[in-house]
C-alpha cells in the first residue's frame, strides 16, 4: 500500500483525508485538524493559511515549561518560516499524537505480564498500539521532544518540498536546488514568498521519505550573552506580561454559573451529611449538587458559591481507613524494618556481602504537595448531546473519556479545549475535576465553572509518596573502596497506583487496591547508584497507606537521587576521602557525567568540601529510550548552604548539565532555573502531614517555601554536545537537595537524612 503525503493533505475545508499509522497492520485515522476556508492542513500538524500564516498543532499540555513555542521553532526552522508569522493551537485527541516513547517507559505500567520484554523501545509494535489506541496523550516525563521532533521535522520538510516543487517550476530549475528562508523560498537573488505559491504546491508530492535539513539546528549555550534577544523568543511571554493571557479561570461562557466544592479528607470517606437549606440562604446561589465523595455550591459568583459550599458543613464518615501521619509512618516503618521485599534492580549480589555492613544510614522524604500557583479549575457546557470542557489537562483523552461517561453522551461528542496550566508539577495529570464540573453543569441544567479553593487543591491533590530508605554499603579495609551496596525502600506502588487512574480511569480507592503489595519498578527509578561498585541492588517493600499518591515533578528520581548522593557522600566521609574525586573515580565509563562533575566544581570554585566550607556536591543521569537510540541528561550541581537561627540558607547553586543537543538555550536555561528552585523549595519546605484526613498545611504560606530573599544566586552551564536533546525540567530538580545536604554536613557536621531538611528525625 503506498500513500504519498499528498495524500494526507486537507484542503479548502475538507475533513476526510486519512492517515496510516503502522502498529500490529496499518491503520487509517481520520486527520486531526480540520482545515477552515482557505486553510490546507498537512500531516495533522500544520495548519496553513491563504496567507501563508503557520500553525502547529501542539500535542502536549503547555505548563510554563516552553514545548509550545520549542514544537514551534522545530517546524519554523524545518520550514524556514518566518518566526513572526508562526503560532500554535492545542492538538485534539487523536491516536495520531499517541506518544510512543511515554508508552514505551510506561511499559511496566500497561503491558501483560507475561510480556516482560516486547515494549522496551518506541519502535516495538505493541508500545505503538498501546499509544494510538486510547490515545496516549499525556504530558510527563520530558518525552515531548523524543516523541514529536521527528515528525514536526517530517511535515514541516514534506511541506517546504512541496513549495520549492511549485517556485522550481515558475523559474524552470531543479527544485533540489532552492531553499526557504523567512518564508520566501529562495534561489539566490530571487524570492517568492509562499503565499503566493500555496495553490501550486498542493498539487505537488514530496519526496518520500522527506527531505530533511542537513542537521538539526542547534543552539550554543554561549550564543545568547546577558542582554541578548534570543532568536525565538517565547510565543506566550508577551501576553503573559501585560496580563492579557487566557488561562482556565479567565473562561467566561453564556449562562454560566461559577462552582464550589467540598472534599471528603483524604482516605476512603464518603460524604454523609449537609445543610442544603443553609446554602440555600446565601443571596446568589442557584443550586447544590453533591455525589458520593463531595458536595458542591454553585452561585453567581465563585466567592457566593464558596461560602455557600461552606455554610452547608458536610459532613463525611470513613467507608475505610483514613490518612493520618503517624499511621503512615508506623506502617513505612515496620515495612521497612520486617518487610518482605521485591529485588528490582541488581549488578551481582551484595547480600552476602552486606551481613555486617560498614555503613548503614536510614533517609525518609515527607509527602509533598505539588502547589501550583493555579488551583484546579474546569469549565463545562452541556448542550443537548454535545459537552464543551475548558481546563487545563496533561491527559487529555482521559479528560474526554471521563467526561462523556459522566455527561452520558459519545466521546465523539466532546470537545475538550486544552488551556495552558498555570504550573503544574504534574497535579494536572488529575482529571477528577472535568468529572466534576460536568456533574454540576449537568444536574443544572447549564454552563459552570468549577474552582478547586487553596484548600482543596491541597486537600483533594494527589501528594508525592512518602518513602522511606534503609541504604547500607560494604567497604574495603582501606575505608574507600566500596564492594558492595544495598537501598531497601519502603513506600506504596505509587507508579502503578497513578497508572491506574490514568491508564485505567480508576478513582482513587480501587486503583489504591489495584497496586497493593505489587513491586512498582517506575517507583524506585534513581535509587540504583551509576558507580562502579562490584555488588548494588535495590529492593522494593511495597507499603498499603490510606493516602492516595500521585506523581510529582522529578518522580522516583527526586528522593532516589537525595538517597543516593546523600549516601554516597557520607561513604566518601566514612573514609577520610574528597567527595569529588570520590565520586569520579568510581565514574567508570560516565564521561559526559564525570565532565558534569568537573564543570560545576569549576564554577562553582570547589573548595573540596572540607569542614566548615559549607560546600556540597551531588550528581544524577536520567535516560530516556527514543526511536533513534537513548537519550540521556546528566547534571551536577554545587550548594553552598549553612544553618542559620533554625532556617536554613543557600546562598549558592552552580549547576553543569549535559542534555545533548540544545533546541532553544534559553526556554532550557528557564526550565533548569525553575527546577533548582523548585528543588530547593522541596529541600526546605513543600510538605504536608495529616491528621485525620487533612493535611497540616493546607495554605501555600504553611508549606514554608522559599521568598525571594531566600533563593540564592544560580549559576548554570552547558556542556556543548551533538547527541540527541533531553529535556531537563525533571533532571534539574534531582542533585539539589542532596548537594543542599552535604553542604549542610560539612557547615555543621551534622547529617540531615530527611525531607524537608530541618523536619523531625534527623
Amino acid at each position: 500500500m503506498r500513500l504519498t503525503r499528498r495524500g494526507l493533505l486537507i484542503g479548502a475545508g475538507g475533513a476526510g483525508a486519512l492517515l496510516v499509522a503502522f502498529a500490529l497492520s496499518p491503520r487509517r485515522y481520520a486527520s486531526a485538524l480540520v482545515a477552515g476556508p482557505d486553510e490546507h492542513v498537512f500531516d495533522s500538524f500544520i495548519r496553513l493559511a491563504k496567507d501563508g500564516a503557520v500553525s502547529v498543532a501542539v500535542p502536549v499540555c503547555e505548563m510554563g515549561q516552553g514545548i509550545s513555542t520549542l514544537m514551534a521553532q522545530i517546524v519554523a526552522v524545518e520550514l524556514g518560516a518566518d518566526w513572526k508569522r508562526v503560532g500554535v493551537e492545542p492538538a485534539p485527541p487523536s491516536p495520531i499524537y499517541g506518544d510512543p516513547v511515554l508508552a514505551a517507559r510506561w511499559a511496566p505500567l500497561w503491558q501483560p505480564r507475561w510480556l516482560p520484554a516486547l515494549a522496551d523501545t518506541p519502535d516495538d509494535w505493541l508500545a505503538r498500539t498501546h499509544a494510538e489506541r486510547e490515545p496516549l496523550m499525556i504530558t510527563a516525563e520530558g518525552t515531548a521532544l523524543a516523541a514529536f521532533e521527528a515528525p514536526l521535522r517530517a511535515a514541516a520538510a514534506g511541506l517546504r518540498a512541496m513549495l520549492m516543487q511549485a517556485a522550481a517550476a515558475q523559474w524552470n530549475v531543479g527544485w533540489e536546488t532552492l531553499d526557504t528562508a523567512g518564508h520566501f523560498v529562495v534561489n539566490g537573488k530571487q524570492r517568492l514568498g509562499f503565499a503566493a505559491l500555496i495553490p501550486e504546491a498542493v498539487e505537488y508530492d514530496p519526496p518520500e521519505p522527506p527531505a530533511l535539513r542537513a542537521e538539526p539546528p542547534k543552539e550554543r549555550p554561549g550564543q545568547f550573552p546577558d542582554g541578548a534577544r534570543p532568536r525565538y523568543p517565547r510565543l506566550d511571554l508577551p501576553a503573559k506580561v501585560d496580563g492579557s493571557f487566557v488561562f482556565a479561570g479567565d473562561v467566561r461562557v453564556p449562562g454560566m454559573v461559577h462552582a464550589a466544592i467540598v472534599h471528603g479528607p483524604q482516605g476512603d470517606t464518603v460524604l454523609s451529611s449537609f445543610d442544603r437549606k443553609a446554602a440555600e440562604g446565601i443571596p446568589g446561589v442557584v443550586g447544590v449538587v453533591s455525589s458520593k465523595r463531595w458536595v458542591a455550591a454553585a452561585a453567581k459568583t465563585w466567592h457566593a458559591a464558596h461560602k455557600a459550599v461552606l455554610a452547608m458543613e458536610p459532613r463525611f464518615h470513613a467507608a475505610g481507613r483514613i490518612a493520618d501521619s503517624s499511621a503512615l509512618d508506623a506502617r513505612i516503618d515496620s515495612a521497612l524494618r520486617n518487610g518482605a521485599a521485591t529485588r528490582l534492580l541488581a549488578e551481582g549480589d551484595p547480600d552476602a556481602l552486606l551481613a555486617k555492613p560498614s555503613l548503614t544510614a536510614r533517609y525518609d522524604v515527607e509527602p509533598a504537595l505539588h502547589a501550583p500557583l493555579e488551583t484546579a479549575t474546569a469549565t463545562a457546557r452541556l448542550t443537548g448531546d454535545k459537552l464543551e470542557l475548558w481546563l487545563a489537562t496533561q491527559a487529555p483523552a482521559l479528560v474526554r473519556r471521563l467526561a462523556a461517561q459522566a455527561a452520558g453522551v459519545p466521546r465523539r461528542n466532546v470537545v475538550v479545549y486544552a488551556m495552558h496550566a498555570g504550573g503544574s508539577f504534574d497535579a494536572r495529570l488529575d482529571a477528577r475535576i472535568a468529572v466534576e464540573a460536568v456533574e454540576i453543569a449537568k444536574a443544572l441544567g447549564r454552563p459552570v465553572q468549577l474552582v478547586w479553593s487553596r484548600w482543596e487543591e491541597a486537600l483533594a491533590g494527589f501528594p508525592r509518596t512518602p518513602v522511606s530508605a534503609l541504604l547500607s554499603a560494604s567497604i574495603g579495609p582501606d575505608k574507600r573502596q566500596l564492594l558492595g551496596w544495598r537501598t531497601r525502600m519502603a513506600l506504596p506502588a505509587t507508579a502503578i497506583e497513578a497508572g491506574a487512574r490514568l491508564l485505567d480511569g480508576m478513582d482513587a480507592v480501587d486503583a489504591q487496591a489495584a497496586a497493593k503489595g505489587r513491586a512498582d519498578p517506575l517507583a524506585c527509578e534513581g535509587a540504583m547508584p551509576l558507580y562502579a561498585i562490584p555488588e548494588r541492588a535495590v529492593d522494593h517493600v511495597p507499603v498499603a497507606l490510606p493516602l492516595p499518591t500521585g506523581r510529582y515533578r522529578g518522580n522516583a528520581h527526586g528522593y532516589g537521587a537525595f538517597f543516593t548522593e546523600s549516601f554516597i557522600d557520607e561513604c566518601a566521609h566514612f573514609g577520610g576521602a574528597e567527595p569529588l574525586s570520590y565520586r569520579i573515580g568510581m565514574l567508570t565509563g560516565q564521561p559526559r557525567l564525570a565532565a558534569c562533575l568537573v564543570g560545576a566544581a569549576r564554577m562553582a570554585m570547589w573548595g573540596g568540601g572540607t569542614d566548615a566550607s559549607g560546600q556540597g556536591i551531588a550528581c544524577h543521569r536520567m535516560d530516556l529510550a527514543a526511536a533513534e537510540g537513548q537519550r540521556s541528561g546528566f547534571i551536577a550541581v554545587v550548594a553552598t548552604a549553612r544553618q542559620e537561627e533554625g532556617a536554613i540558607r543557600v546562598d549558592q547553586l552552580s549547576a553543569w548539565l549535559d542534555i545533548g543537543r540544545i533546541v532553544n538555550v534559553d526556554i532550557a536555561r528557564q526550565q533548569v532555573e525553575g527546577g533548582m528552585l523548585f528543588a530547593l523549595a522541596q529541600a526546605i519546605g513543600g510538605s504536608t502531614a495529616y491528621a485525620k484526613g487533612l493535611p497540616t498545611a493546607g495554605r501555600l504560606a504553611q508549606l514554608g517555601l522559599p521568598l525571594l530573599a531566600d533563593c540564592p544566586k544560580v549559576d548554570i552551564a552547558f556542556a556543548e554536545s551533538d547527541e540527541q536533546p533531553f529535556d531537563p525540567g525533571e533532571l534539574a530538580t534531582t542533585a539539589v537537595a542532596p548537594a543542599i545536604a552535604n553542604a549542610l554536613f560539612s557547615a555543621t557536621g551534622l547529617r540531615f537524612r530527611r525531607l524537608p531538611l530541618l523536619s523531625e528525625g534527623l
